[in-house]
């Protein structure tokens, strides 16, 4: 104990942090401090030493040795801090630039970034130009280094920075210098320089196309080359390699090769100038090479206090994430731009695609270091399927018909159907297929009068969804057909002799019925049966086996339940006055399978999200898990996140726990699913997810129960 206390003193030192603000940042009260600062408590609760640690960004496992503590310590969630940061400068003046650097990276470690990129020869100013043949400016910039490194050793951040420096041999690099710790990890030169316009490098630097090797560099051994793979030994899935500028903007970049031998982030010190429609292709340049190697990429560049005698710079700072921006910086701005990184999904996504995989690692250098990574407050949006902004979201929608449609265009065409049979109930998810099967035909240059739309009340139907039912075949022009299946399901309970319990077979009888009538309609009229089951139904195995489970051509399987509602919602938009009454109110109607009577006045009494809990939430989970790959803790967290104010934990987990039991155990119905049109990166059918039908998910749930032990 006296140990750790030393090590936060030593640190609260270095911080020059008063009690009082240790107490304040801490959360924890000035005499609890006080006391534990003071060596005079005997033991620490396990969540003090985490709050202290983490108001002094000391890394808890370096208090307890490599143990992480307990209690209330925030887990590892993959997620990793990371900025890049355009300081001011002044060229030449080496001194002036490192206490901006360090004063940035001390910010940024109080802001609990763990990885910091500063620009392209931000040391000395990247627009020195001759300067950088003069020893004072080198000798200045080894200096400022030095400085750099020391005043930045109590961070738990990694800072990156760029400088001209000479090797061994006396030749002149320009290079990216990763130091943590008061260490100076590795030293990267830049293998293209750019001799073009208005960039004249070559005349300036040597470029780098050697072996990995060494560097004396302030009186100690240095790994130098451009096969450098820095890996956290505390958490296997921070791997990250350094590119400078050019490096990135030709053909052959070092960030493919870096990626393939298992870097999962690569950052980027640059000086790219500014011209009128230059930020654009950056941009769209760095959301690419992300997406292409399948990596964290993080682009810093020089700023607007660079010199000016012949370009100009925005300190335009790009941060992408598997070819999704999650942050950045505009030209002309702050010059900051900083994001909870995954790398937890990266390591997903390169387990899933072995799209980067290679093995000519042998000629790379691996640098270990320890850095640590607790929590994050990444918000994901708690509609991952649907777009929050709404030009987006209309797109969505648009793009969503469009695939639907032409899918059920081909099938039509291929097996030469006269009519598509479907059952509409009134509900959200046969009226969306029902619009999908009138676009088809639009495409197939047929009529909507091709459409057999049957509804058939029975049990449960209330008044509501038969009025809708009805009142939509008429708008959308079909071919409507109504059958009370009521006596043919009473028949057939009497003929199996069921007691009428409102029980399972009660429920699924209906459903089954209904199905039997559909497929001998379309027999009778050379039809193709349509599916109106979604992709969160599918998740959770909500729907009857041999009944709404089956069909000829499974519509719209690929539509989570939250997409649902916005395609219809986006339909209402470009309906008629007609169509666009009934949509309204079908959209307003609570999702419910109607296999239960309804009450005395007609009305729904079955709701489906009072059973299984909100779809939202599901439909949530179900991105997490099967795009995401995340964890069942991880989503928890997240999931907090995301739907903070409008779910408690307690509520997030038992629906988690709910989710990963139906999902295991329902997986036999997607096995035996019709076809369907693939729509996103999420697919349940038999040919999207390869998952045996009697999987377990004990060790899912283990993980959610640790949680309940809390």
């Amino acid at each position: 104990m006296q140990e750790q206390v030393a090590k936060l003193n030593e640190a609260k030192k270095a911080k020059k942090m008063t009690l009082k603000q240790l107490a304040e940042k801490s959360g924890l009260s000035q005499g609890t401090v006080n006391k534990i600062m003071s060596g005079e408590l005997k033991s620490i609760k396990p969540d003090k030493l985490a709050k202290l640690a983490r108001a002094l960004d000391v890394a808890e496992e370096y208090l307890l040795g490599q143990a992480a503590s307990k209690g209330e310590a925030e887990p590892y969630l993959g997620l990793v801090r990371i900025a890049c940061i355009s300081p001011e400068v002044r060229v030449g003046d080496c001194d002036f630039n490192a206490r901006q650097i360090v004063r940035l990276a001390q910010k940024a470690s109080d802001d609990g970034v763990k990885i910091a990129l500063f620009p392209e020869l931000c040391i000395t100013g990247y627009s020195c130009g001759d300067m950088f043949f003069q020893s004072a400016l080198r000798s200045a910039a080894v200096n400022a280094l030095d400085v750099i490194r020391r005043e930045t050793a109590q961070c738990n951040t990694v800072c990156i920075v760029g400088l001209p420096l000479c090797d061994d041999l006396g030749k002149l690099y320009n290079v990216g210098a990763a130091l943590f710790k008061g260490e100076i990890l590795g030293v990267v030169p830049k293998i293209n320089l750019p001799n073009y316009n208005e960039f004249f490098e070559k005349r300036l630097f040597c470029p780098y196309n050697g072996e990995n090797t060494s560097i004396t560099l302030l009186g100690k051994k240095v790994p130098f080359g451009s096969k450098l793979i820095f890996a956290d030994t505390l958490h296997h899935d921070v791997r990250f390699a350094l590119e400078i500028c050019e490096d990135v903007w030709v053909a052959n970049s070092p960030s493919i090769r870096h990626a393939c031998v298992g870097a999962n982030a690569v950052f980027n010190l640059s000086a790219s100038n500014e011209t009128v429609a230059k930020s654009a292709y950056r941009k769209k340049m760095i959301e690419i090479q992300s997406a292409k190697c399948g990596v964290i990429y993080a682009y810093c560049s020089s700023g607007m206090s660079e010199s000016t005698s012949q370009t100009v710079f925005s300190a335009h700072n790009i941060i992408c994430e598997n070819g999704e921006c999650i942050a950045e910086c505009a030209p002309f701005t702050t010059g900051y731009a900083q994001a909870d990184a995954d790398f937890d999904f990266i390591a997903n996504e390169r387990a899933h695609l072995d799209r980067t995989a290679c093995d000519e690692a042998n000629d790379y250098t691996v640098i270990p270091f320890e850095l640590a990574c607790r929590g994050g407050n990444r918000r994901y949006s708690a509609t991952p399927f649907v777009p929050e902004n709404k030009a987006e979201l209309d797109t969505v929608c648009a793009k969503t018909l469009n695939i639907l449609a032409y899918g059920l265009k081909k099938r039509i065409e291929h097996v030469h159907a006269d009519k598509l049979v479907l059952g509409i109930s009134g509900g959200s998810d046969s009226t969306l297929a029902l619009l999908v099967c009138k676009e088809a035909l639009r495409l197939a240059g047929r009529g909507a009068n091709d459409i057999v739309a049957v509804t058939m009340p029975c049990f449960g139907t209330s008044k509501r969804t038969f009025d809708n039912s009805v009142a939509l075949a008429n708008a959308v022009g079909t071919t409507l057909r109504q059958i009370d299946i009521s006596a043919a399901v009473t028949q057939h309970l009497n003929d199996i002799g069921h007691d009428f319990a409102k029980d399972t077979v009660y429920e699924n009888a209906q459903a089954r019925e209904r199905t039997q009538v559909l497929m001998d309609i379309a027999n009778a009229c050379n039809g193709l049966v349509v599916g109106t089951g979604d992709m969160s139904e599918a998740a959770l195995g909500w729907s009857t086996f041999n009944g709404d489970q089956m069909s000829m051509y499974a519509a719209i399987a690929s539509v989570p339940k939250t997409l649902v509602k916005a395609m219809l919602v986006y339909c209402k938009g470009n309906a008629d006055s007609k169509l666009k009454a009934v949509l309204k109110d079908i959209i307003d109607t609570p999702v419910s399978p109607e296999l239960l009577p309804a009450d005395s006045d007609g009305n729904i009494t079955q709701i489906t999200e009072d059973v299984i809990g909100p779809y939202e939430l599901h439909d949530y989970f179900l991105f997490m898990f099967c795009r995401k790959g995340f964890a069942p803790k991880k989503i928890f967290e997240l999931a907090k996140l995301s739907f903070a104010g409008r779910y408690d934990e307690q509520t997030i987990l038992d629906r988690l726990k709910f989710f990963f039991k139906r999902f295991f155990s329902q997986q036999f119905k997607r096995s035996c699913t019709p076809d369907s049109v693939r729509l996103g990166s999420v697919d349940l059918s038999k040919y999207g997810l390869r998952m045996p039908s009697d999987a377990s998910c004990r060790a899912w749930l283990a993980e959610l129960d640790e949680l309940d032990a809390r």
